[in-house]
């Protein structure tokens, strides 16, 4: 079976973000005062071959924890979806 993972990583809540801290004085800079609390972080799509959808989430699992996001500064959640060919 095929899968399609969608990936967001992004800053822990708890800690600074200061690209997200820039983009949001540029915002308020060019006007955009309405724009507030921008967070920036990183999405990634991948398929994954797997037997089952548990299989195919234990891997994404693995892949995010060790490769995708820093567990120290980061979180990720992501989407699972059958890749039907």
């Amino acid at each position: 079976m095929k899968f399609l993972a969608e990936i967001n990583v992004m800053p822990l809540k708890a800690l600074l973000d200061p690209q997200g801290k820039a983009v949001g004085m540029t915002l308020h800079n060019m006007g955009y005062a309405e724009m507030n609390n921008v967070r920036i972080g990183k999405h990634v799509t991948l398929e994954v071959e797997a037997s089952s959808e548990e299989e195919a989430m234990k891997r994404v699992n693995e892949v995010c924890s060790k490769v995708l996001s820093n567990p120290v500064m980061e979180g990720y959640e992501y989407t699972l979806t059958e890749v039907n060919e």
